[in-house]
């Protein structure tokens, strides 16, 4: 068994009892190919959450300051996250997100780049850049009072809330600004969308 894997049958019973975690739109994921997963970030609980209760692996992209940590650095790579420089456009972290998309498995992003408690935070285009490079699909998801979950344990029910695949038009081509700008918005909208209901 992988430490992937380990991790989720952990993790899977523990936050439903301490979370009581609903999942919906589990059914809007397609079982193979590459797929980015987008999802909004409330908490430190977010990247466990959703690894553990979405139904694919997912190879998170992670802030390279998280790798330096002593402990977790080797225990996030060994689950499949891969550090990426937000500061600027780290090259070798996209090279490595679309080897693993191209090779049919799936890539998490948290597209406001930090948590974004507020609500607030602009969506950055990395998500939807990927998805128009690799021309696979982006899911959406709202990861629904996580930012209430430890303090509160049961005073909020814990959601993942999964959307439906969004397939960008033109991706057979280079993506021009102005596309991965909308996108990026359109992307957003859906995962804000999501959160409402």
């Amino acid at each position: 068994m992988s430490l992937y894997s380990f991790a989720k049958s952990v993790l899977l019973p523990t936050t439903r009892a301490a979370f009581d975690v609903r999942v919906t739109g589990a059914q809007n994921v397609p079982r193979d190919g590459g797929l980015v997963v987008a999802a909004n970030h409330r908490s430190y609980l977010d990247p466990p959450l959703l690894g553990a209760w979405f139904p694919r692996t997912i190879h998170f992209m992670a802030k390279q300051e998280l790798f330096k940590l002593f402990i977790l650095g080797p225990l996030i790579r060994a689950v499949h996250a891969f550090p990426v420089d937000r500061d600027r456009a780290d090259l070798g972290s996209i090279r490595q997100a679309l080897r693993i998309l191209k090779g049919g498995d799936v890539v998490g992003i948290f597209p406001e780049g930090t948590r974004n408690i507020s609500g607030e935070a602009q969506a950055r285009g990395g998500a939807v850049l990927l998805a128009a490079t690799a021309h696979c699909p982006i899911v959406p998801v709202a990861l629904v009072n996580t930012q209430y979950a430890v303090r509160r344990l049961r005073a909020s029910k814990v959601e993942v809330r999964i959307g439906e695949p969004i397939v960008l038009q033109g991706t057979q081509r280079k993506a021009t600004k102005a596309e991965i700008e909308q996108w990026t918005a359109d992307l957003s909208q859906n995962i804000d969308r999501l959160a409402a209901n």
